[in-house]
């Protein structure tokens, strides 16, 4: 049996990344897929528009075998981090054959190429790129400026513009850091951009489905219109799961976490907003001084935005202060990767993937929240704990929004199809 790691967040499912598994099977010659799945937070900085359930049952609808967890700390941070908490499970679960991802470029060459590059840090791009710091740039600004100084090459730089083309880097090089087995794949992306946000024929980019479903009116069920606009572009289950969770559970979006954010941010005084994750002193100053204007979540973003802190950027430092996510609960989680695999669901007729995992993985496979603490380190159960309470918010969110019983985390079952 070969199996083959997705690294996802399906914020929703659609046609493209049904495509995605089935390429990867293809590409790899895998038997089945093992897909690492944000939870109820995506890497923008943003809550998911579903929650990790749902999203992990339209997974396992179209292919996917097994559905893990990325833990929040993971879900929301920035591309480097994300990668790495995520190709940490996957090399630790001992029985993933083969990581397929997608990419703009589609040339593993390449990719690796840059990877590497990036990894050594040789002292040209250093300087190259704490000198376009200093002139202004963002971060991922002066990455692209020094790499294509350093290089002498403007296309290695573009390749760095991409969001798909970084995070691909990004497995790359945490599966350098690991010394995995782990085979990496790339999968040319065929259809819509990552950030457009215009629906096309049958395959549309997340973000333009998501604009869809925030714009509609309010409504006791799903619109039939849009209902025949998403059936071209969602794979029939995660349709039908939208429509069943309509104005039941979903749509979530961040300025439903406003208040929650509000009350943080007042709590706050400057000199503690800088132990949150990504939150800087330029940050921290900007928040103070302007958290009186707080009308909304995605308002604020907007209003703290500049040249050199960009809007994600801002949502996810944001977010870490939302869900109180240290510097030093990283700088702790780093040293130990993420030392943990939990189940979200899984198909039925693919248990023997299951057994795959419980004979070779080094780190514990959590199936209940409630006998996890005996098979956790100390950083396992602090990062498990804080994910929990992250989904608990999340139900908490929805429970209020939409008027429906709360169902805290330890509550919830396994997803099986």
């Amino acid at each position: 049996m070969k199996i083959t790691g997705i690294i996802a967040e399906y914020n929703p499912f659609h046609n493209g990344h049904l495509y995605h598994i089935e390429k990867a099977k293809e590409l790899t010659g895998a038997d089945r897929v093992i897909v690492i799945m944000s939870g109820d937070y995506v890497q923008r900085g943003t809550p998911a528009v579903l929650s990790k359930h749902s999203r992990a049952h339209m997974a396992l609808l179209n292919g996917a075998s097994v559905v893990l967890e990325l833990p929040v700390c993971y879900s929301c941070a920035s591309a480097e981090f994300f990668a790495k908490g995520a190709v940490s499970v996957l090399d630790g679960l001992g029985c993933i054959d083969a990581l397929c991802f997608g990419s703009e470029c589609g040339n593993l060459e390449h990719l690796t190429s840059i990877a590497h590059l990036l990894s050594a840090e040789p002292e040209t791009y250093r300087h190259h790129l704490q000198s376009s710091l200093k002139n202004g740039m963002s971060f991922p600004a002066a990455r692209c400026h020094a790499l294509e100084k350093m290089t002498g090459d403007a296309y290695a730089s573009q390749i760095l513009s991409d969001p798909n083309n970084i995070l691909g880097i990004e497995y790359l090089k945490a599966l350098k850091e690991l010394n995995s087995p782990i085979v990496p794949f790339t999968l040319k992306r065929e259809f819509s951009g990552y950030h457009d946000t215009e629906l096309h024929d049958c395959s549309s980019s997340a973000s333009a489905i998501r604009k869809v479903l925030m714009n509609i009116p309010a409504s006791p069920y799903l619109p039939k219109n849009i209902s025949a606009q998403l059936s071209e572009q969602l794979p029939p289950g995660s349709l039908s799961i939208i429509q069943n969770e309509w104005n039941f559970s979903c749509p979530v979006e961040a300025d439903d976490f406003s208040l929650l954010l509000k009350y943080r941010l007042l709590s706050e005084p400057h000199e503690s907003l800088c132990k949150y994750q990504d939150v800087s002193e330029d940050l921290s100053n900007r928040i103070i001084r302007n958290r009186n204007q707080f009308l909304n979540f995605e308002q604020f973003c907007q209003l703290l935005k500049t040249k050199e802190l960009t809007y994600s950027r801002i949502s996810r430092s944001l977010l870490h202060i939302l869900l109180s996510i240290t510097t030093e609960d990283m700088h702790a989680y780093q040293d130990n990767s993420c030392s943990y695999a939990r189940i979200l669901g899984f198909r039925k007729e693919h248990t023997d993937v299951l057994r795959a995992m419980k004979d070779h993985a080094s780190i514990p496979i959590i199936t209940k929240l409630g006998k996890s603490a005996s098979l956790l380190s100390p950083e396992a159960s602090r990062m498990l704990n804080q994910t929990s309470f992250a989904s608990d918010l999340y139900e908490s969110v929805i429970s209020d929004k939409f008027g429906i019983p709360f169902t805290s985390e330890q509550q919830k079952q396994i997803i099986r199809v």
